[in-house]
């Protein structure tokens, strides 16, 4: 069978670690040759050196998507170097800590929905021009289940997410018949660095977290890059606008199973 990214160029943001590095692996397996986007310069090569060690094909690439000239500059690197662009996951986000939000500053504010959700439309502003050049393309934003139900101690992240989910929609209806599909991946808890200092900055919360997902488990980075992987592939044609829950039922009454 095809691979379902055979033969296009794909672009990660945030590719350095987490869910955006498993992503970046997933699109590279899958036949793509892959645009590896971090604001470290030392993770977004780890990345791409470990797409290369398996005899695929990535080039690693810096930028702060809070920067409108660097994700400008980023996005027209990428094509001089791939000469096109197909698809994207614009992953990269930051949080603000965990406070109530009447104790939130404003700097953390501020730079969470900066990253958050400024650089999900900063993204989205230069790499679909890119994509209407090629003919098309597929962008999947990564948002989060916080952006569908808030969360304690997380306004500004909650609120970013919710702005991604929004955004997403938007830019889905803005450009339908013009040949590029906008989708959203709302994780649930995921086995990352972020959950790893929520857990941290929260003692005791994990089983509370686990219990709240039907699975009883946490996904894995490659759960999300999976689903991720197949909405900007050519086999989710239809699908544009949409918030796919990739969350192991969350919200499911499933306590007493």
């Amino acid at each position: 069978m095809t691979r379902l990214l055979e033969g296009k160029v794909g672009l990660v943001t945030g590719a350095g670690s987490g869910i955006g590095r498993a992503t970046a692996l997933v699109f590279a397996r899958e036949g793509a040759r892959v645009a590896v986007v971090d604001w470290n310069r030392e993770t977004a090569h780890a990345t791409a050196e470990a797409i290369r060690a398996e005899g695929l094909e990535a080039e690693a690439f810096e930028a702060d998507v809070s920067d409108e000239a660097a994700v400008e500059a980023m996005v027209r690197a990428v094509v001089a170097r791939f000469g096109r662009l197909d698809c994207a996951s614009n992953n990269a986000a930051l949080g603000a800590g965990f406070h109530p939000t009447t104790e939130l500053d404003r700097a953390r504010w501020d730079r969470c929905l900066a990253v958050t959700l400024t650089g999900v439309w900063l993204c989205m502003k230069h790499e679909i021009p890119a994509m209407l050049a090629g003919g098309g393309g597929a962008i999947v934003n990564i948002s989060s289940q916080s952006g569908i139900k808030g969360q304690v101690r997380q306004a500004a992240y909650a609120a970013a997410k919710g702005g991604v989910i929004a955004l997403t929609k938007t830019a889905a209806a803005e450009f339908a018949t013009r040949g590029i599909r906008v989708n959203s991946v709302a994780p649930g808890g995921i086995e990352t660095p972020g959950i790893a200092s929520y857990f941290d900055a929260n003692p005791g919360i994990r089983e509370g977290t686990l219990a709240v997902h039907a699975m009883r488990r946490l996904g894995k980075p490659h759960e999300i890059a999976d689903a991720v992987t197949w909405l900007c592939s050519d086999r989710a044609s239809f699908v544009t606008g949409d918030v796919l829950l990739v969350d192991g039922g969350v919200g499911v009454n499933a306590h007493d199973a």
